[in-house]
C-alpha cells in the first residue's frame, strides 16, 4: 500500500504553470527541484516560452530522469564566468554580468540560439518568413530532440503538457496539447519564438510566435479547463508587475519589460471567481425548482458548467533585482543561473513548509491564492 504524501494527502491534481522569461527560467528549474524531491508530480504542466522548454523537459522524461535533463539543459546554455561570482564584490559581479550578457548577444547561447550571420534582416532586407530574426534557434530543436523523449511525452498516462504560441497570420493564441495531439520539438520552439530576436516556427504549415506576445502567464488555460475536483496549482512568476518609478534609461527599459511580461493572473482570477459564483447561484436556484420542472437537458447543462471545486494557486515570484538590467532575461551567466535556480529551490521549500492548501476552506470558495510566507 502506497503511503500518502503528507503534502497532498487527498491526492489532488497538481498543475504547474510556467511563464516566459528567457534566462530567468532557471528559477523555475529550482522550483521544480523542490517539487521533485517532495514527490509532488504534476499531472498537467502549462508553459510559455522558456516555461515551455522546462515543461517539455519535465513531461518528456521518466520521473527518475527529469531533474537531470532539466539540469543538462541549463548547464548547456549557460556561459562560464570570468571570475568566481561568490568571491567578488557586487560591483565586480555586475561588471562580469554585463560583459557576459554582451557575449550572449554577440555569440548566442550554446544549444539554444546563434546569430544569423550574413542575414539581410537587420538591414531591412526581405528574407524568408521563417528566417526573419536576428538569431537562429535550430540548435534548440537539436537540444530538445536529445533531452526530451517525445514518444514518452505523447504516450497515454503521462504528464499532460500544454504549450502556448501565437499564430502569426491570425494573431490568435494556440494551445498545443499532448492530450489532443502529438507534440514535437517544433511546438516547443514555436512557443519560444519571440520576435524580432527569434523567427517564427512553422507547425503544420502555419507560422507561430512566442505565446508570451498574447499572454505570458498561461494561467488562463487552467481556469478555462478546471478539473472537476479541488486542485493545487503552482504558478511561477518571473516578472514583477510592481516596481519603483524608473529614473534612468536602463530602469525605464527594465520596467517596460516587467510590465509587458508580468502576470495578468489577478484579472483572470477575478473573472473566474465571478463566473464561478454565477454558476453556483444557478445550481442553487435550479435545486429549488419542483422536481417536475427539471429536465435531463437542464441537468446536462448544469454538469457542463462544472462543479464547486476550489483552485489553490501557490504563487512563486522571482525576486531577483538583477541590477535593474533590461537584458536580465539574456543573462545566461553560469553564476546567475545557479543563483536563480537556488532561489527558486529555497522559495519553493518555504511554500511547501507553509503548505497553505492543506488548510480548510469553505466549499463555495472558488480560488485561494497562497503567497510566499515571510522568511
Amino acid at each position: 500500500m502506497t503511503t500518502a504524501n503528507p503534502l497532498n494527502p487527498d491526492k489532488l491534481p497538481i498543475v504547474l504553470v510556467l511563464q516566459g522569461g528567457g534566462a530567468l527560467g532557471a528559477y523555475q528549474a529550482g522550483v521544480y527541484q523542490a517539487l521533485h524531491e517532495h514527490d509532488l508530480v504534476p499531472d498537467w504542466i502549462v508553459g510559455t516560452s522558456i516555461g515551455a522548454i522546462n515543461a517539455a523537459l519535465i513531461a518528456g522524461n521518466p520521473q527518475a530522469d527529469r531533474l537531470n535533463k532539466v539540469k543538462a539543459f541549463w548547464d548547456r546554455v549557460s556561459h562560464p564566468d570570468a571570475m568566481d561570482m561568490g568571491q567578488v564584490s557586487d560591483s565586480l559581479r555586475q561588471s562580469n554580468i554585463w560583459f557576459n550578457t554582451l557575449d550572449t548577444v554577440m555569440r548566442g547561447a550554446p544549444g539554444f540560439f546563434r546569430p544569423r550571420l550574413l542575414s539581410g534582416f537587420p538591414f531591412g532586407m526581405q528574407v524568408p518568413a521563417d528566417e526573419a530574426s536576428f538569431y537562429d534557434t535550430s540548435e534548440l530543436g537539436d537540444t530538445l530532440q536529445e533531452l526530451v523523449d517525445f514518444d514518452y511525452l505523447n504516450a497515454p498516462g503521462g504528464i499532460r503538457l500544454t504549450v502556448n504560441a501565437v499564430n502569426v497570420r491570425s494573431g490568435e493564441l494556440a494551445h498545443f496539447d499532448s492530450r489532443t495531439g502529438q507534440l514535437c520539438a517544433a511546438h516547443v520552439r514555436a512557443s519560444t519564438s519571440l520576435p524580432p530576436a527569434f523567427a517564427p516556427t512553422r507547425v503544420a504549415g502555419e507560422l507561430y510566435w512566442d505565446g508570451g506576445l498574447y499572454s505570458n502567464t498561461p494561467l488562463e488555460s487552467v481556469l478555462n479547463e478546471m478539473p472537476g475536483t479541488d486542485t493545487i496549482c503552482f504558478m511561477v512568476d518571473l516578472w514583477n508587475a510592481e516596481g519603483p518609478e524608473p529614473v534612468t534609461m536602463d530602469q525605464v527599459s527594465t520596467r517596460q519589460k516587467d510590465v509587458t511580461f508580468a502576470s495578468r493572473s489577478r484579472r483572470h482570477i477575478e473573472d473566474y471567481v465571478v463566473t464561478h459564483t454565477m454558476q453556483r447561484k444557478l445550481r442553487e436556484m435550479y435545486a429549488r425548482l419542483p422536481p417536475g420542472s427539471r429536465t435531463a437537458e437542464d441537468e446536462s447543462d448544469l454538469l457542463a458548467l462544472g462543479c464547486d471545486a476550489t483552485l489553490h494557486i501557490v504563487r512563486l515570484p522571482y525576486a531577483g533585482r538583477d541590477w535593474h538590467m533590461a537584458s536580465k532575461d539574456v543573462n545566461f551567466s553560469k553564476g546567475s543561473i545557479e543563483w536563480r535556480w537556488d532561489q527558486g529551490y529555497r522559495d519553493a521549500l518555504r511554500a511547501l513548509k507553509h503548505a497553505g492548501w492543506l488548510q480548510h476552506v469553505s466549499e463555495e470558495t472558488a480560488v485561494v491564492v497562497h503567497e510566499l510566507p515571510p522568511e
